[in-house]
């Protein structure tokens, strides 16, 4: 006797289905209609759909076999009963006798209770739950594994349904199905503002429309053809000079080699192709699946793997779809907030600046390179929002807020009004911050301040005016390191140096030399992987190792700053005699510029940044070596008090407004008074008014902050009388038996003398 074809049932099914979906019906028949013919090809007596709404509840939409009158009125919250059950595991369930299953619960109005075997499975969508498709029989049986993956083949196309939309005709006035319900996520918040708009996937998923296969047979071809070709473009990365032998970079896609020859992988994919479905669907099919199981993981590690097998599977549909990526023709929204797990800071610049309203990330960290161009910029940034992509469609309304750390996607209307009052409420303030723009900075008491800005990329510069800064205190040359594709050459660098001067109209800027290394990692300039890098092979220490590389950035400086004045500040100087080795190379530059005739600064002012507490130990000494002396309180918080700014468990658990550090940062200022040596602080401290407060109180007379932090810090810095707060900050940090903290001392001056903060 010949052998039972099995996937002749679901080919026939899946045949049926496409038939469905291709007639012009109403939603509510074609769901009827797709029920029977189920029901029909499984010989069931009963199969039922049941759709997720935005309250958590399960909603029976169709059924073939239950009382009709039970749709849209029997309801099922998640978790609960069988099919809450498969909606909150994301797992089939395949029982011969459901009702002596523990979760098991009868529903009177639809009389079930005369069915036994019960099959249901997950209606999956990038790996979330959007309802359960059920079929169930008198008599007790097991349903075979081809029915199964029959069942979860056909949930695809109603997950279609129900992603498109075409079920919002049949949904109950004043309610939502799950797919569109707002979702808040708590995060961290990297650069403040709030931003409404829509949402843009920096990496938009391949939308596959195409479900249903002609020619298993052709569509098996077409999978292996790209999965070769995947194959082959992963080695290709693995093979190139440019990845490192070991380290996190080369670990990921190894994962993705092993990802990519996994045969159960590819065997799952060839069984749903032949079940009925296309070579894309069934990827994502296969994608859905497993991102519903990994999902529900608790190790950490296994989570991470998640996103790996993720990506593959994305890279898998691009290559079988001829995907290329997003164009800015098609459609860029102009209120356009970027969702990424993570990015560049060029790939952030390769976007229309003047659409942008925001940029969320799944990773990063509030000192990675893309959150200081996203500041420089202007937008507020949301970072560790983890799972938010899987969460969002492109087109989504979305809002931000960089103050809180929150993410809204598909906010409601209450929340979107609420949001833009606030929005107008921060037009008006920065409205009231613009009239102080052309202020004296001084303090009610008659102290001056010299208030500058950070910059680092020819977008800052505009604001320069823009925000009444008196001159940029740091510009980080390196971003213009991080966002280029090679090395840039001694000419570009001088011709952007010269371009910065240029635009900073007579203003004094003070440049830092390069500062890769660490967290600043750039693509062309590939270091071994380090431990701890941020304690490593970085800064002046890659530069005093690299004397070519730093040669080439002194000559593009001088050359550059030809005729005007040239102010340059070496990052993380551990010890004096690193300053000292600089300038014997900068002394060498000089004779070589002057031997062929070129023009010199006519005046060069040559400072250090104060990152690295052994120069504390050092002060006296390095006063008396350089012009000027930078505080670079982030590093210096960081190292000085063991804390990792970028670990979000450990991140805020040292407050930089405690004694130990402003002890630290006013022992600066004395020696710097002491050798009458110039000192600015061009930290994120700055940029907040009750810490700049804090700096004034403690004798800072010159700091360097964002561009937008300029209006707040000003407008604190007019109603504050320094040589008060002075007195009373420094009698708390000298008190070694007080309880009162430096932060209480400052919250309850600022409120007493009605100081904005």
């Amino acid at each position: 006797m010949p052998m039972r074809d099995l996937s002749a049932g679901p080919r026939v099914l899946l045949k049926r289905l496409r038939e469905l979906m291709a007639e012009p019906l109403e939603p509510q028949e074609r769901l009827d209609r797709i029920v029977r013919q189920i029901a029909s090809n499984m010989v069931a007596e009963v199969c039922s759909v049941y759709v997720l709404r935005s309250d958590g509840v399960l909603e029976l939409y169709a059924t073939e076999g239950l009382n009709k009158d039970a749709v849209h009125l029997a309801q099922l919250k998640m978790g609960q009963g069988l099919v809450g059950t498969i909606a909150a595991s994301a797992q089939p369930l395949n029982l011969s006798d459901a009702q002596a299953h523990p979760a098991f619960r009868y529903l009177p109005e639809t009389g079930e209770e005369i069915y036994h075997s019960f099959l249901g499975v997950p209606i999956l969508r990038a790996g979330r739950t959007l309802g359960v498709l059920v079929v169930q029989n008198k008599a007790q049986r097991n349903y075979r594994e081809d029915e199964v993956e029959a069942m979860e083949t056909t949930a695809m196309v109603i997950a279609e349904m129900i992603a498109t939309g075409e079920l919002k005709k049949i949904t109950q006035p004043g309610l939502e199905l799950d797919l569109t319900r707002a979702v808040t996520i708590e995060a961290d918040g990297y650069s403040e503002g709030i931003g409404l708009g829509h949402v843009v996937l920096h990496e938009p998923r391949v939308v596959v429309t195409n479900l249903l296969n002609e020619d298993a047979d052709k569509e098996i071809e077409r999978l292996v053809s790209a999965i070769g070709s995947l194959r082959l473009s992963i080695d290709d990365m693995l093979s190139r000079r440019e990845v490192a032998q070991e380290g996190e970079h080369r670990e990921v896609l190894e994962t993705y080699r092993m990802f990519a020859h996994d045969q159960g992988w590819v065997r799952r994919m060839e069984e749903a192709i032949r079940n009925g479905l296309t070579a894309e669907a069934a990827v994502e099919k296969v994608q859905s699946d497993t991102k519903a199981r990994m999902m529900r993981l608790t190790d950490p590690y296994l989570r991470e793997r998640m996103h790996d097998f993720d990506d593959l599977a994305n890279r898998l549909l691009r290559q079988l779809t001829g995907y290329s990526g997003r164009s800015m023709d098609d459609g860029f929204p102009n209120d356009a907030i970027i969702f990424a797990r993570a990015m560049g800071a060029a790939e952030l610049l390769d976007y229309p600046r003047a659409n942008l309203r925001g940029l969320v990330l799944e990773d990063g960290a509030v000192t990675s390179h893309v959150v200081i161009v996203a500041r420089a910029m202007g937008i507020p940034v949301i970072g560790q929002a983890s799972g938010v992509v899987a969460l969002a469609e492109n087109g989504d309304p979305a809002i931000i807020d960089g103050d809180d750390g929150q993410v809204h996607v598909r906010p409601m209307p209450d929340l979107v009004k609420a949001y833009e009052e606030k929005v107008r409420l921060r037009a008006r303030r920065q409205e009231q911050f613009r009239a102080l723009r052309d202020v004296e900075s001084r303090t009610k008491d008659g102290h001056r301040v010299t208030i500058l800005m950070n910059a680092g990329l020819m977008v800052d510069l505009p604001q320069l005016s823009e925000s009444g800064a008196e001159g940029i205190g740091l510009f980080r040359t390196e971003l213009q390191f991080m966002i280029a594709s090679n090395m840039p050459k001694m000419e570009e660098q001088e011709a952007f140096y010269r371009n910065v001067l240029r635009q900073a109209a007579g203003r004094p800027v003070t440049f830092r030399t390069l500062d890769i290394g660490g967290d600043k990692v750039v693509s062309y300039f590939r270091s071994q992987e380090e431990e701890n890098p941020a304690l490593g092979w970085r800064a002046i220490r890659l530069s005093l190792d690299k004397p070519g590389l730093l040669r080439t950035q002194l000559r593009a400086l001088l050359r550059a700053s030809a005729g005007a004045e040239l102010k340059m500040m070496l990052p993380m100087v551990t010890e004096v005699s690193e300053i000292r080795a600089v300038r014997d190379l900068m002394q060498k530059e000089v004779q070589h510029l002057s031997k062929f005739g070129h023009a010199l600064p006519r005046k060069l002012q040559f400072g250090a940044m104060l990152e690295v507490p052994a120069l504390l130990w050092q002060l006296d000494e390095l006063m008396d070596e350089v012009d000027f002396v930078s505080v670079g309180s982030n590093d210096l918080f960081q190292f000085s008090m063991a804390v990792d700014r970028g670990n979000a468990r450990v991140s805020d658990r040292f407050d930089n407004l405690g004694k130990p550090f402003l002890r630290i940062l006013r022992d600066i200022v004395r020696a710097a008074d002491r050798n009458k040596t110039p000192v600015t602080l061009c930290g994120e401290m700055a940029g907040k008014p009750l810490s700049a407060m804090a700096l004034f109180g403690i004798g800072f007379r010159s700091v360097s902050m964002s561009p937008t932090a300029i209006g707040p810090v000003k407008a604190m810095l007019l109603g504050l009388e320094v040589e008060k707060l002075s007195a009373e900050l420094n009698r708390v940090l000298d008190d070694h038996k007080s309880t009162e903290t430096p932060r209480e001392l400052l919250v309850n001056f600022a409120a007493a003398h009605n100081i904005p903060v």
